[in-house]
């Protein structure tokens, strides 16, 4: 397959060229196989990148093939499986510097941590979250701390909206509690192994050398270096944070969505377990911009301002066309430090786009994601 782009090459060049990016590794392919890759900047096309909430959908995948087999139901409650769950208090407001805490009213469950509506947020996206942290002494999910989630308050009730979190960490759990092993082994064992996706690590071990440089932008509009990276053999392994992958790697999990949960012969879900995983799961709750309360880490979060969005259990989607981009019911996410994907199965096409920069989503980065994504569909 020709696997040329002048095209696309060219917009990666740009972008690397006019500051917009300090490199980046893309790709986009079909449920065939790929069809172009590129890169731009000093990265080696195989280099290693923090891929973040990237891990997001390999959690969701790794529970909703415990759904599949009929091990775990989407409606499950959460305490059922992790007792510890009820033991989350709900962060209901502030009396001075004390916290107001609560027992939430309403019972969490599976497809509420698939979706986001769990009660749980990122410290980054909530004032109160960052600030009962430092009240209580919690520490980041990141960290990979077990603290982390016992000491992590719930903001809201469970199901009544969408906040973005460490739910997909809880998930992880919930998937080593019903199976019985540690979701690093059940990942390598059920998903990865059998994809193919030999560069998909929890630890870099000997690859180490391969990991991509880290950057932050500074107020002159260049990069500093950046010293981040999940931490090594944590206490948990968070589903929501904790991989590292290629974009040719990557882009064989998003190829296995395309062809409806088999890879090359090997069948990870059924058609009909593919359907629910990429179907809207939100039960009626919109989808709302995330306001960012840690600038130095991410800028607000508004991907299509104005187009309809639900969210999968492993994906946000599109409702609408968005004319010369993806087409409705497309699937994507990112990680915050820039490394993004989107899959369209009306266009039969799955793309990558991954640099590792802070902020997630800043006006170069962002610039340079919609360019390369309106020269997709213009080639096609």
């Amino acid at each position: 397959m020709d696997m040329r782009n002048t095209t696309l090459d060219d917009t990666l060049a740009r972008a690397v060229e006019d500051g917009s990016l300090p490199f980046v590794v893309a790709m986009t392919g079909d449920a065939a196989g790929p069809r172009w890759a590129g890169s731009a900047g000093d990265i080696a096309p195989d280099a290693l990148f923090r891929i973040y909430s990237m891990t997001k959908a390999i959690g969701a995948l790794a529970a909703t093939i415990l759904v599949d087999r009929g091990q775990l139901a989407l409606d499950t409650p959460v305490a059922q499986i992790l007792p510890e769950w009820d033991d989350l208090p709900l962060l209901a407001g502030w009396d001075g510097d004390r916290p107001v805490l609560r027992r939430p009213r309403r019972q969490a469950t599976i497809r509420h941590l698939a979706t986001h509506r769990s009660g749980l947020e990122y410290d980054m996206w909530n004032a109160d979250v960052k600030r009962y942290a430092k009240v209580a002494g919690v520490p980041r999910a990141g960290s990979g701390q077990l603290a982390a989630l016992a000491g992590h308050p719930l903001t809201f009730e469970p199901g009544t909206r969408w906040g973005y979190g460490i739910s997909t960490d809880w998930l992880g759990r919930v998937v080593e509690a019903v199976d019985g092993r540690r979701i690093d082994a059940f990942c390598r064992d059920e998903i990865l192994g059998p994809l193919g996706m030999h560069d998909t690590l929890f630890e870099l071990g000997e690859s180490a050398g391969r990991l991509a440089p880290a950057y932050r932008r500074q107020a002159d509009g260049g990069f500093e270096a950046l010293d981040l990276a999940p931490p090594s053999q944590p206490g948990f392994y968070g589903m929501g944070h904790a991989l590292y992958s290629t974009a040719s790697d990557y882009m064989r999990f998003l190829r296995m969505v395309l062809n409806g949960g088999v890879l090359d012969g090997r069948r990870l879900l059924s058609a009909g377990a593919m359907r629910a995983f990429c179907a809207d799961q939100m039960e009626g709750v919109p989808m709302t911009p995330l306001r960012s309360v840690m600038p130095w880490m991410t800028e607000d979060l508004d991907l299509f301002p104005g187009v309809r969005a639900s969210h999968s259990l492993a994906f946000l989607r599109i409702e609408e066309d968005i004319p010369g981009r993806r087409s409705a019911g497309s699937l994507g996410w990112a990680g915050v430090c820039n490394t993004h994907y989107w899959i369209d199965p009306a266009r039969d096409l799955a793309a990558v786009f991954m640099t590792q920069c802070l902020p997630f989503i800043e006006p170069g980065v962002r610039g340079a994601y919609d360019r390369f994504e309106q020269a997709v569909y213009a080639g096609i």
